[in-house]
């Protein structure tokens, strides 16, 4: 009987043995995860203005400790080194490079974290989280090699200059607009840019920049002489007919109006706004470098409907309804006359229902400059078509806005409508454009 008592006693101590040892073995090994470390941005260039943020969490058994360091060769530096009170269970820090700290070139920031688990023995999981980065606080230098920049107000002009670095973006700024600048074969940069209509002679005032990776940038100014341009003012009658004519097509994209002349203003207001916004996204689908050749193409016997930059007053009734600026030439021959391509180029964008502009064509010739051709009845070609000057493209007609069978002709520089007589002149195009590229 003692002997079975022993016994039974022996295996009470084994199960409690063993539970002491699983209790132990849990709470030892219950939380095996690392806690989570991210920088932010994890690499790349930075400056001395360049937030590198730390961003530490463990959600089970909390931190118990970070540390981080910044290395450069040989050089190491401890920026933080903490250990945490229990219920820590977030860590967020940004770090900003020192002048004193680190000279140009690459480095690498370390991050260490331990938890409060009692993994490892109680020693906690860990993590390691890197960050390389290249520190780079010196601007790139721009070196401007075309001389002579004689602009039209509505016009266009070229710059040529070298820069010392790849810049992360280059170009011309004038007031909210920009032209981007783009690396030609031989390794300077080529900015076509304009001296918008909207833009007086006083006001006129192009920089020239240039930002590297990092963030640093250059401005500069450059030689050039601006001319003002004072542009006619047209009045136009709006009628029953045309509105009857025109307006039901465009029911759907602005329904529910009580009248047509309602629905007329918002046609000449929003869409045509929106319809050039759709110009600029267009602008963007270009060649980095000129595929034209020599001046551009007319549509062949055609007279001069409407000139660029003429400024129109709306009447119905006898009272003015709205004002806009017309940025493009109407030219008309005959009936649905054979368009031919201004210049050789690739077509960007061709659509059967652009807004104010109807049946459209948009021909790219390089460095943001393109060629509109709208109101057509016929296209006869396809987006990503590489076309010749002179080629046929389509046809004129009456479509979108038009009061009659024209063709609406645009020039566009990186988004924004310019001057096409600049551009069927040869003599313009050899003073301005061509002999610099030489």
């Amino acid at each position: 009987m003692a002997k079975k008592k022993s016994r039974i006693g022996q295996i009470i101590l084994l199960i409690l043995m063993a539970g002491i040892i699983g209790t132990g073995a849990y709470l030892l090994y219950k939380d095996t995860t690392a806690p989570k470390a991210a920088l932010t941005p994890d690499k790349g260039y930075v400056t001395f203005k360049t937030p590198i943020n730390v961003n530490i969490s463990d959600t089970q058994s909390g931190l118990e400790a970070v540390k981080i360091v910044l290395s450069q060769g040989d050089k190491k530096i401890t920026l933080t080194e903490k250990t945490f009170p229990k219920g820590n269970f977030d860590y967020n820090e940004d770090i900003l490079i020192e002048k004193k700290q680190i000279k140009q070139g690459p480095f690498e920031i370390a991050v260490w974290a331990t938890d409060a688990s009692l993994a490892g023995f109680g020693s906690g999981n860990a993590v390691i989280a890197r960050g390389n980065y290249t520190l780079d606080t010196v601007a790139p230098k721009i070196s401007v090699q075309t001389t002579t920049h004689n602009l039209n107000q509505g016009g266009c002009g070229l710059l040529i200059y070298n820069i010392n670095e790849n810049p992360a973006k280059t170009g011309v700024e004038i007031g909210e607009d920009f032209f981007p600048g783009h690396k030609q074969p031989d390794g300077t940069y080529a900015c076509l840019f304009a001296m918008p209509y909207y833009i007086d002679k006083d006001d006129f005032n192009p920089i020239l920049i240039a930002e590297d990776a990092a963030g640093n940038i250059r401005k500069g100014s450059f030689w050039y002489h601006a001319n003002g341009k004072k542009y006619p003012h047209d009045r136009i009658n709006i009628s029953d007919r045309f509105l009857h004519t025109k307006m039901p097509q465009f029911e759907g994209d602005f329904p529910g109006l009580p009248s047509q002349v309602q629905l007329f203003l918002k046609v000449n207001r929003e869409l045509r706004k929106k319809n050039r916004a759709e110009l600029h996204r267009v602008a963007k689908e270009t060649s980095p470098t000129f595929l034209f050749e020599g001046k551009f193409k007319r549509l062949p016997n055609a007279a001069t409907r409407a000139g660029f930059g003429d400024k129109r007053s709306y009447y119905y009734a006898g009272k003015i309804i709205d004002k806009q600026t017309h940025l493009g030439i109407d030219l008309a021959s005959i009936r649905q006359a054979p368009i031919p391509a201004a210049n050789n180029g690739r077509v960007v964008l061709t659509e059967s229902d652009f807004g104010i502009y109807g049946n459209a064509v948009i021909i790219d010739h390089g460095l943001g400059l393109q060629t509109l051709y709208s109101h057509l009845s016929q296209i006869d070609v396809e987006p990503g078509d590489m076309v010749a000057k002179g080629q046929i493209i389509g046809k004129t007609g009456a479509t979108g806005m038009a009061g009659g069978d024209h063709l609406h002709y645009g020039v566009i520089c990186n988004g924004i409508p310019v001057n096409p007589i600049e551009w069927w002149d040869a003599h313009w195009i050899k003073n301005n454009i061509s002999s610099k590229l030489k």
